[in-house]
């Protein structure tokens, strides 16, 4: 495997290998149910921990991909978070760890614990034998992050991570154009990714020396080195907008530096309605793609020549929305598991997007 600690890839070669992953899954895959996997036996598969944010939507995603998957169980070892499991679970056995690890046929677990327990979950996993989706951020470490993944990959199997916008409609079109070559060299990237929280998650999230680029900002900086690779040089700047009640850095700008591209995110915990205002956007010589919200399914797209069915200067353009949640990435999980296709995501990227959103976030990593 290659360390991402080393001098990056030649980005004309990630375009190619962006592009050999984005035509195995073109935009618009997987929307409907898939008739192939009706044929074959389903997948065993269950879920540790109830306790992140995204637990009870990514297990209602994997409830609907009835035709590839078989549901075996759900681990909870927290009392209080047993009591306030929600009715995505009913009629779903509950296993200990053990019980669930020890099942028969059992080829993959989704885990969604705390953050502070993903890490140490997905290495108990992998010794399992078990192909993973890992919920986000894994940890503040890089150096177990890469042990973890390093283990994964001699083992062959997969590690999904669950950042939220990988398999959505308007991001799956961008990253084609980019690497057809509509928007000609990249030389911008900007995004944002914020929201508001009180202060119960204030107070959670603060446990975290990262802040809000750890928690939320992590999302858009893997759809960034999708687009650009791993950046050269990574400068974070980071503000607490109430250090008298907290130690919360709920205020970020970072800016990933590249041989002929700069990416900035910015990604706040204090902004009324921020997510209405989450965006992507895309700038090259000869065209732009800009996404807002970066959740929505219509974009501005500007080009200065005719591409396919879109014309030159700026228009409007509205996708089908898709599946919802993590419907698609599931399905893709499936897919990999079967050995049926290339891997979108390959472990090379996710130890880059771990990298950069740590030190995005303030850490320092040691070589």
């Amino acid at each position: 495997m290659k360390d991402p600690m080393h001098p990056p890839m030649n980005r004309r070669k990630f375009l190619t290998t962006v592009g050999a992953a984005a035509s195995a899954l073109p935009v618009g895959a997987f929307l409907g149910r898939s008739s192939a996997a009706a044929s074959k036996p389903k997948i065993k598969i269950g879920q540790i921990g109830t306790g992140h944010a995204h637990a009870n939507g990514v297990f209602r995603s994997l409830r609907e991909v009835i035709d590839d998957y078989e549901i075996v169980g759900v681990v909870e070892n927290d009392p209080k978070l047993r009591e306030k499991m929600a009715d995505v679970y009913s009629g779903i056995p509950s296993l200990t760890e053990e019980q669930l690890l020890n099942t028969p046929g059992l080829q993959a677990v989704v885990i969604e614990t705390e953050v502070h327990d993903l890490l140490p979950t997905a290495k108990r996993c992998i010794e399992a034998g078990m192909h993973i989706h890992l919920d986000k951020p894994p940890g503040e470490s890089y150096s177990d992050y890469k042990s973890m993944m390093d283990d994964a990959t001699q083992r062959k199997l997969t590690v999904q991570m669950g950042y939220i916008y990988r398999y959505r409609a308007p991001f799956q079109f961008c990253y084609e154009a980019v690497r057809k070559g509509w928007f000609g060299d990249i030389f911008e990237v900007h995004s944002v990714m914020s929201k508001k929280v009180g202060s119960a998650s204030r107070k959670k999230l603060a446990q975290f020396a990262g802040g809000s680029m750890f928690e939320i900002g992590c999302h858009v900086i893997d759809a960034t080195i999708k687009v650009l690779g791993r950046p050269h040089k990574v400068t974070p700047y980071l503000r607490q907008t109430h250090p008298d009640r907290d130690s919360l850095v709920d205020n970020q700008l970072v800016v990933l530096e590249y041989p002929n591209a700069i990416a900035s995110i910015r990604s706040a915990l204090v902004e009324y309605q921020g997510q209405h205002r989450r965006q992507f956007t895309v700038c090259g010589e000869h065209g732009t793609f800009d996404l807002r919200p970066s959740g929505g399914t219509q974009f501005r797209l500007a080009l200065e020549r005719p591409q396919g069915k879109y014309e030159t200067g700026y228009q409007d353009v509205t996708l089908r929305p898709g599946p919802r949640g993590f419907i698609t990435a599931f399905r893709n999980l499936a897919a990999l598991i079967r050995e049926e296709k290339e891997n979108d995501y390959p472990p090379e990227h996710d130890l880059a997007v771990h990298e950069a959103t740590l030190l995005a976030s303030g850490y320092s990593i040691s070589p």
